[in-house]
């Protein structure tokens, strides 16, 4: 390898390094003050450059968000394409998507605040049309793995399957808001509490 091709591979590592360290921080500060009111200035400020600096390498703060909402959802959906191709059971399958819901949080926390908070505002240009199309794919999955819990004698048929479903969806995105990497509990921790309490509830059932 020559040295000329070394340096551009070298340049181009730490330009792709630099890039994924300015949309970590423009997810930050998405998060935390809003799609809205957070201008270029202010996630260059975060980041320690220029506001000019920033345009090197996004031309527009919806470039960001654009690759921040992306990547995080295309890892989701990876991940859930997995588990749902693992011909587990429907409850098997329930406890293993909401794990790597979690991980994903883990992973993707700002960018899980983002979604909640903004897509339905996004979703209102051209740009932003998957968001609305991940949720219609979101709650499909969820419906249909309900349904067939209940054939296979899983899940209760009693209880409404939409009103399961945004309760789920709900009791585990919002964790977002509160979720910190590092904390007492490890996500994987987390996700078997909450299935414990989803599945099996906190009352404690006296022997017979």
């Amino acid at each position: 390898m020559s040295p000329r091709r070394r340096d551009t591979e070298g340049t181009a590592a730490a330009r792709a390094e630099r890039r994924a360290e300015l949309l970590a921080t423009a997810a930050e500060v998405f998060a935390s003050q809003g799609y809205a009111a957070t201008t270029i200035r202010k996630v260059a400020d975060a980041a320690g450059i220029l506001g000019g600096s920033l345009y090197y390498h996004f031309d527009s703060k919806e470039s960001m968000a654009d690759e921040i909402l992306s990547t995080f959802l295309d890892e989701m959906w990876a991940a859930y394409d997995r588990v749902l191709q693992a011909g587990l059971g429907a409850r098997e399958t329930m406890e293993a998507i909401v794990v790597e819901s979690f991980r994903c949080i883990d992973r993707h926390r700002p960018a899980v605040v983002i979604y909640q908070n903004e897509s339905k505002h996004l979703a209102a240009g051209e740009r932003f049309a998957y968001l609305l199309d991940s949720h219609r794919r979101f709650e499909s999955m969820w419906t249909a793995l309900l349904e067939r819990g209940v054939a296979e004698g899983a899940f209760r048929a009693d209880l409404d399957r939409g009103l399961i479903y945004r309760f789920v969806r709900d009791t585990v995105w919002v964790a977002a808001g509160w979720y910190r990497t590092g904390g007492r509990l490890s996500a994987d921790d987390i996700a078997k509490q909450y299935l414990a309490m989803v599945l099996e509830g906190i009352q404690v059932t006296e022997a017979t």
